[in-house]
Formats: structure tokens, C-alpha cells, sequence
């Protein structure tokens, strides 16, 4: 399809890949882990507020191939393109009393951080990491990275030792928050965990359950347009939010904003800078809007699913204040292409991508109007919602 952009097929991946890991170790890698990057189609910022989100796994993948080792040191190798040098690293297995630590490259602290919080036994290795998920766009390439290592340990693991799906998502999440230093919500590990094909999946942050809902009308697809500005999150800008949040729930006299209602934090409006107010806002009317779109979709109401999507996107650049000019430019051009039901802002915000639903044969047309008139280079993907992790045969 003219404009659209092929993402590389697992099984063509992974060949290079092996071959890559040929040349750099000198002998054919014996296991292999496999992790989707993610689209979040509503739901955003309410994760760390024990909402809801609604995301689908992406064919999209991060992949690390490899084997055992008897020297106490792994060794890993990134064949990434836009991350920090050096592309090789080098560090002792952890111990009790050595723990890992953090540092540079700042890529390799998502391989670091899951080992040390990997939860059956770790041997040392050699690994290399390919990955078809766009950096820095907003599709999770980071939780795609961290669940395709943990996945990647898993077929080293010789102890027998399992742990759930939703352990094994929670181990991932820590990984980040300990060190990358990012304070993620749970949403991108789950998904990237727990995706299943032609589903997207309703997730309560708060007692970590979901329901899968089916996105299976052919007619019917999801948009991923990369505005290719890079988001970064690890700034002041992503913690400042969380701290917002949770003021607004303490001076609400809640848990979370997840107990708020709207009328309550009206009442409650003079207690509250108008910054922190609006935050509120913002994620009290998400929520609902999140179960609300999820239900939408279960009906294949793909007209009222496309209205919140539009009201989710409002929302976060006027009261989350987390997108930006190139969304809100991709977003109105979209919007202008018949056969559009809906689009939005995904991801954290401050770049990165948008994600649309609209008919199968408006793809074409919406693609070309949106290249002509967007002030930047945007990128496209025609996605299909995917499985989650799973290991690979070589």
C-alpha cells in the first residue's frame, strides 16, 4: 500500500538476526525471546491512577537471540538504530551482596534492570537484540525490550522455577522504575506480556485483571502514524504529572483518582491550583472514557469508539498538556479524511505517534492527504492487533 510502511516480519527477523549474532560471538545462538511493542487505543495517563487502559499488542517486536555461558559475564550487543553508544556491553551476573547498578549506555539499564529482578535463576550469556519497534515513538519499545529479555532468560533458565504472567509483568515494570528511572504504570508491560491476536485488551490497574475484546472486522483497521518526533519521558515532565495526580487525589480524600467522580472534584475546585485541577480532570473523564470505549467496541460501535478517541485527545492537550503540535496536527488531518471514525495522541506524549481507526479502504487516501499536508515526515503502519511474548524456534 502506497505510503504505508512494511514492518519486518518476525520470521524474516529473526535469520538476520542469528546470522548477526554468528559474526559477533562466533557460533549460532540456541534461544530466542520475542516481545511486542504496544499501541494504547484509549486510556492514557490513567495507569498510575488504578484506572483502566485498553491497548493491543503491535507485530512490532523486540528480540533477543543467544545462549548460555560459563564465564560469569554477559555480554550483550544492540543492533538498534538512534540508541547511545556504546552498542556492546559487559557486566558480571548480580549477587546478594553486588547487586547490578544502572549507567551507561542507557539502553542496556532495560537488559541490567530485568536481570536483576529476574525471579528463577540467571546464567551468564551472550545475547544480541534486534527490534522492529520504533524508538522513542511512543509504541513502547522500552517494555518490549525489558519482556523480550525476561522472555529471553526464561528459555536459559534450567531451575523449573515459573512464575505467572502477571509476575512476570510486575518483574519487567520494576525493572524500569529501579533503572531507567521511570515511573511507569503497568499497562506496557501487561500488554506486551498478555497480547493476543486480534484482541485488544481492557486492563484494571488497579486489581491488575482484563478481558480481552475482540477487534476481528476486516474492514476495520488501526493507524499508527510516527510523527518521528522523539518523546522522552525521563524528564521532569512525566513525574511532575504522577505528583498533580496524586495531590488532586489527596486533597479529594482518595486513594487514587480512580474513586473520584466529576461532581466531587468540582466541589473541590477551590481547593486546587487550576494546573492540578485540570490534571484531574483529565483523568477522571479518561477513565470513563476507557470503559466506555472498550464496551463501544465490544458492540463494534466503531462510530462512538472514534467520538472518545477524539475527546481522549482534547482532553490530553488542553488538560494533561502532553501533546504537541505535530500530533495535534496529525490528529486534525486524519480527522479531515472520510472514513476516519477516530484518532488520538498514544503514549506518554511530547511526540511520538497517533493512532487512528478508520475503514480499511480510507487508508489509502487518508495516508496521502495526511503526507501532503503534515509540516513534518511522518511514518505509517497499518496494525493488527498481535500476541504478546512468546519464545521463538531457531
Amino acid at each position: 500500500m502506497a505510503g504505508v510502511s512494511k514492518v519486518v516480519d518476525v520470521d524474516e527477523l529473526l535469520p538476520q538476526l542469528c546470522n548477526e549474532f554468528d559474526q559477533h560471538f562466533g557460533k549460532r545462538p540456541e534461544v530466542a525471546g520475542c516481545a511486542p511493542g504496544r499501541v494504547n487505543l484509549i486510556g492514557e495517563h490513567t495507569d498510575y491512577n488504578d484506572g483502566f487502559v485498553f491497548p493491543m499488542a503491535l507485530s512490532m517486536v523486540t528480540v533477543l537471540v543467544g545462549c548460555r555461558t560459563d564465564s560469569g559475564v554477559c555480554k550483550v550487543v544492540t543492533t538498534a538504530e538512534g540508541v547511545d553508544e556504546p552498542k556492546v556491553v559487559e557486566f558480571a551476573l548480580p549477587t546478594g551482596d553486588r547487586p547490578l547498578q544502572p549507567g551507561k549506555p542507557a539502553w542496556s539499564n532495560y537488559v541490567k534492570g530485568v536481570v536483576q529482578n529476574y525471579k528463577g535463576k540467571v546464567s551468564s550469556f551472550n545475547a544480541l537484540i534486534g527490534t522492529t519497534v520504533p524508538l522513542g515513538g511512543g509504541v513502547s519499545s522500552s517494555a518490549s525490550l525489558e519482556v523480550a529479555t525476561y522472555t529471553f532468560l526464561e528459555q536459559l533458565d534450567k531451575s523449573g522455577k515459573t512464575v505467572s504472567l502477571k509476575e512476570k509483568a510486575l518483574a519487567c515494570q520494576k525493572a524500569e522504575n529501579d533503572f531507567p528511572k521511570m515511573p511507569c504504570g503497568i499497562m506496557d508491560q501487561f500488554i506486551s506480556v498478555m497480547g493476543k491476536k486480534d484482541h485488544a485488551l481492557l486492563i484494571d490497574c488497579r486489581s491488575m485483571e482484563s478481558k480481552l475484546v475482540g477487534l476481528t472486522d476486516p474492514n476495520i483497521v488501526v493507524l499508527v502514524t510516527n510523527s518521528n518526533v522523539k518523546h522522552k519521558l525521563t524528564g521532569s515532565e512525566y513525574p511532575l504529572r504522577r505528583k498533580q495526580c496524586y495531590k488532586a487525589a489527596k486533597v479529594l480524600g482518595k486513594n487514587s483518582l480512580r474513586d473520584a467522580t466529576m461532581d466531587e472534584l468540582q466541589s473541590h475546585q477551590n481547593k486546587l491550583d487550576d494546573e492540578t485541577f485540570r490534571r484531574a480532570r483529565h483523568v477522571i473523564s479518561e477513565i470513563a472514557r476507557t470503559t466506555d470505549a472498550a464496551d463501544a467496541l465490544a458492540r463494534s460501535d466503531f462510530s462512538t469508539f472514534g467520538k472518545l478517541m477524539v475527546q481522549s485527545h482534547n482532553s490530553l492537550c488542553i488538560d494533561f498538556e502532553v501533546s504537541s503540535i505535530e500530533l495535534d496536527e496529525l490528529v486534525e488531518l486524519a480527522m479531515s479524511c472520510e472514513g476516519v471514525y477516530g484518532s488520538r495522541m498514544t503514549g506518554g506524549g511530547f511526540g511520538g505517534c497517533t493512532v487512528t481507526l478508520l475503514k480499511k479502504d480510507a487508508v489509502e487516501s487518508t495516508v496521502q492527504h495526511v503526507q501532503a499536508n503534515y509540516s513534518g515526515k511522518a511514518t505509517f503502519y497499518v496494525c493488527a492487533a498481535s500476541d504478546g511474548a512468546r519464545s521463538l524456534q531457531l
